[in-house]
């Protein structure tokens, strides 16, 4: 809300400049709203503010709208500040990708096995294929979700395609990090993990630490849908703490058992979204570290 309300005092300094605002609103303005009102057919100012409730209800709601990611600004200042004191920390922000050159193809399941053939083998059959094929690969991802699981996760994540999430860094505090959803293919759909710091440098041409692919080829057929994940070996992201950063992407996307706690989670993420002031730093990471499911 400080951005709201600072922008509101700016725009009082001309009236109060002028010793106009020692009067109400109504009794300034009186003759521009008496013809506003004759305009609008209404016999009154009153009459005309209630035809016109709907409109100022509206109104009030858009100037109430907040962006989320100002209420990080200190949270990520200061974060930013105790990550420069850090050796080999994701704080030392790498290069931004080259805005002219174009982004490499991305991956079907066919990249990492033939579809083709196992959609006759069963689901646990499956999974053993798809988890043998990552085996020994360092700072790789890998899992097989549930379909009903992914169709909630995948819901929110249309609705939702950004959000923040805190990371513990020991004795170091929260590192915030970007997460961010493209719907890359009619069977691929890819998550994407950027520290916040790198991101509000680098904007859209931010490289991201991990990303994390869902195949859905076999969601129809077999009830589950392939999950593979890389962590770039260049970023200071160990593998346990992108497992950490993805195990809260299903909390807080919905992807877990409909409870009052990840009922909780999914208001922050939509309170992000719409720019809510209700959206709050503290229960973010207060959510995030709960051990509740």
């Amino acid at each position: 809300m400080i951005p709201v309300i600072r922008a509101r005092a700016l725009c009082l300094r001309p009236f109060l400049a002028r010793g106009a605002a020692s009067k109400e609103p109504v009794e300034r303005y009186k003759e521009q709203l008496q013809r506003k009102a004759h305009e609008m057919g209404a016999s009154s100012i009153e009459e005309l503010k209630e035809k016109m409730k709907d409109v100022i209800s509206e109104k009030r709601k858009e100037f109430d709208r907040v962006d989320p990611l100002k209420e990080l600004e200190e949270f990520e200042r200061k974060a930013a500040m105790e990550a420069q004191e850090k050796v080999g920390r994701e704080g030392k922000i790498r290069d931004p990708r080259a805005p002219g050159i174009p982004e490499k193809p991305y991956k079907t399941m066919d990249s990492f096995i033939d579809v083709t053939k196992i959609k006759e083998l069963t689901p646990q059959e499956i999974e053993v294929i798809w988890k043998a094929r990552f085996y020994n690969k360092d700072d790789t991802l890998i899992s097989v979700v549930p379909a009903e699981a992914f169709q909630k996760m995948i819901k929110n994540a249309r609705e939702n395609p950004t959000f923040v999430l805190p990371l513990p860094r020991n004795d170091d505090g929260i590192e915030m990090h970007y997460v961010q959803w493209a719907f890359v293919g009619p069977d691929t759909v890819h998550c994407m993990f950027t520290t916040l710091l790198e991101f509000k440098t680098h904007g859209e041409f931010a490289r991201p630490h991990t990303t994390v692919s869902f195949h859905t080829e076999l969601e129809d057929a077999k009830g589950i849908v392939l999950m593979n994940g890389t962590v770039e070996k260049e970023s200071a992201m160990k593998l346990p703490e992108a497992q950490l950063l993805l195990l809260n992407v299903q909390r807080f996307y919905g992807a877990m058992a409909d409870t009052a706690v990840s009922q909780r989670r999914l208001q922050l993420l939509r309170d992000f979204t719409s720019g809510s002031p209700n959206f709050n730093v503290d229960k973010l990471v207060e959510e995030a570290q709960s051990l509740e499911n």
